[in-house]
């Protein structure tokens, strides 16, 4: 691509839709023209971050797609951006969610649909800038701007405790943020830069690697959420309108999981393997804990929400494993969840639109009415518990191998969560989807018409080749694993010893 701002133009992009919406007349009749700015905004940007892979060399280690731009060198302040083997895939669920919420939401936003387009477009760049961004402070103005948007979009189109959700979802993100902000001031204190290429190639003191991890540790803990840090996803997720539920499961929780690759791993090191044990811990935790509160779950969103601190355990789990096989199958684990959470969610939101009701008492039999919907429906389910073939199976199984490489134990326990899962999992399709059709309600369901079944193609699509063939997505994955410090490049087990140099 040779000097091509291809990054920039990603960032650029849906904040110019979002400002010709200023443009877009917010009338009842003219609702639809600002969807349709907003739709082709993001298909637009989408196209452009195919661009990325499509030029993506897996043979360089490092950073490609590399801008850099002088801002405030008193300050290390820089521009300065790069795409790598942990980034590429997360910006490209990232816009390809987008204009899958945004033709989720076209029935459903009936009001301020304008605010609504130009909120989701401002949320796309604040999600690509964090996963880019390669000055810590420039990363840190992208990780809090995320806050901004969703926020809104929760408060003003959510449910009825929406009020409650949003502050809590804001409280909880933006106090964990201060601790990273601490951190990152402490880092430019003993290195005396903000640039994260050369901070990982700087020998920081161990004490210092303990007081930094901490606080980045309680940044991205909230943000996955680890136990016990999850009280706010429930809330949010149940109060979210649907589309935003997508992406606070397909691509928020991640931003957690690549915290920890990012920052936690290659800055501190020797902290990192000294607090795996106790990742592991409340990883164990929120796997059983989380998987045996959706077991009791009315509420079909809340299950998936439960569901969603379950499956970021696993991932969790890998990360720390700090073995090839281990973090390979955390990152391919946080795509798969992304694709599937996120179509879980749509799911939902469809029953939910028919019948303005989650309570999994109110279904009953709705294959027998909407049988295309619980063919989709049933697959979105499969791959969540892990099924062969699809994508959740290639990445529990990878995490499974790592975790085997540390401790036996450790494997056991994580794989008790995918019993529970399926118990959970296989629960909620029978009581929603299967059965004789005893309520009048589910009698007047009607199938999905052309434009929702085009909606849920892409993520079955992934599903599918994530499962069946995940070499194109592995490959790259374990080159960027491979080309870390932390990882002992001999058989892939840690090197817990003079691990920096």
């Amino acid at each position: 691509m040779g000097g091509f701002p291809l990054i920039s133009i990603l960032l650029i992009l849906p904040l110019v839709g979002a400002g010709s919406l200023v443009f877009v007349r917010d009338t009842q009749p003219a609702q639809n023209n600002a969807k349709m700015v907003a739709l082709w905004t993001s298909i637009t940007t989408f196209v452009f971050s195919l661009l990325l892979w499509l030029f993506f060399d897996p043979t360089i280690t490092g950073y490609q797609f590399v801008e850099y731009h002088p801002w405030y060198f008193d300050f290390g302040l820089t521009y300065h951006v790069g795409v790598d083997g942990l980034s590429l895939f997360l910006i490209l669920l990232s816009t390809l969610l987008v204009p899958i919420c945004i033709l989720a939401s076209w029935e459903s936003i009936k009001s301020q649909a304008k605010l609504y387009m130009a909120l989701f477009l401002i949320l796309e760049t604040f999600i690509v800038g964090t996963f880019v961004s390669l000055n810590l402070i420039v990363f840190y103005v992208f990780f809090e701007g995320v806050l901004v948007p969703m926020y809104f979009l929760i408060g003003i189109w959510g449910g009825e405790n929406r009020i409650y959700a949003a502050f809590k979802f804001f409280l909880y993100t933006f106090l964990g943020s201060v601790f990273m902000l601490l951190a990152i001031l402490l880092i430019f204190y003993v290195t005396g830069t903000f640039d994260l290429e050369q901070i990982v190639n700087y020998d920081i003191e161990p004490v210092y690697q303990y007081i930094l991890w901490i606080g980045f540790f309680v940044a991205f803990a909230i943000k996955v959420p680890m136990w016990p840090f999850h009280t706010w996803l429930p809330d949010a997720h149940v109060e979210a309108p649907t589309a935003a539920s997508v992406i606070l499961a397909g691509i928020l929780l991640k931003m957690g999981g690549y915290g920890f690759l990012r920052f936690s791993l290659p800055i501190c090191p020797q902290a990192s393997a000294y607090f795996a044990d106790f990742i592991y811990v409340l990883s164990i935790i929120a796997v059983i804990y989380a998987s045996l509160v959706a077991l009791v779950q009315k509420d079909m969103k809340k299950l998936i929400a439960y569901s969603s601190v379950a499956h970021m355990g696993f991932v969790t789990v890998g990360i720390f494993t700090l073995t090839l096989t281990g973090v390979s199958g955390g990152i391919f684990q946080m795509l798969s969840h992304g694709v599937v959470a996120g179509a879980l969610f749509l799911c939902v939101g469809v029953l939910y639109d028919r019948l303005h009701t989650r309570e999994i008492s109110d279904f009953g039999g709705v294959a027998n009415v909407m049988p295309i919907f619980a063919f989709i429906f049933m697959i979105f389910t499969f791959a969540t518990i892990g099924v062969p073939g699809t994508s959740g199976f290639i990445g529990e199984v990878l995490v499974l191998f790592g975790s085997y490489q540390i401790c036996g134990w450790l494997t056991a326990a994580i794989a008790l969560g995918l019993i529970l899962g399926a118990a959970y999992s296989l629960t909620l399709y029978r009581r929603v989807m299967l059965g004789a059709v005893v309520k009048n309600t589910i009698k007047t369901l009607k199938e999905l018409s052309p434009r929702a079944i085009g909606i849920f193609i892409p993520l079955l699509i992934l599903v599918g080749w994530l499962g069946l063939y995940p070499q194109p997505f592995i490959k790259i994955i374990d080159q960027y694993v491979m080309s870390q410090s932390y990882i002992n490049k001999e058989n892939g087990y840690v090197a817990k010893e003079g691990m920096n140099g």
